[in-house]
């Protein structure tokens, strides 16, 4: 299997969905509380130039679990 871009975003992709799940299933866990923790990054452009008007709002919850999926598909990728 060649290694290409595609497969990189793929693998990262699910990496991160499996470290998101893993985190939600350990959010009761009161010892785990460190890993399910999450920060906010949020970024919103907007632009009114009279012919077109946008609004994008981009919001992304990181948790030391998801930082750990990305971590564990981008290993993965490596091995392929």
């Amino acid at each position: 299997m060649g290694k290409n871009n595609l497969t990189l975003i793929v693998c990262l992709v699910i990496g991160l969905i499996a470290g998101i799940i893993v985190g939600q299933l350990l959010e009761p866990v009161s010892a785990l509380s460190f890993l399910t923790k999450s920060a906010q990054i949020s970024w919103e452009p907007k632009a009114d130039l009279e012919v077109v008007k946008y609004e994008f709002h981009l919001l992304v919850k990181l948790n030391l679990c998801s930082i750990l999926g990305l971590v564990g598909a981008f290993l993965i990728y490596r091995r392929l």
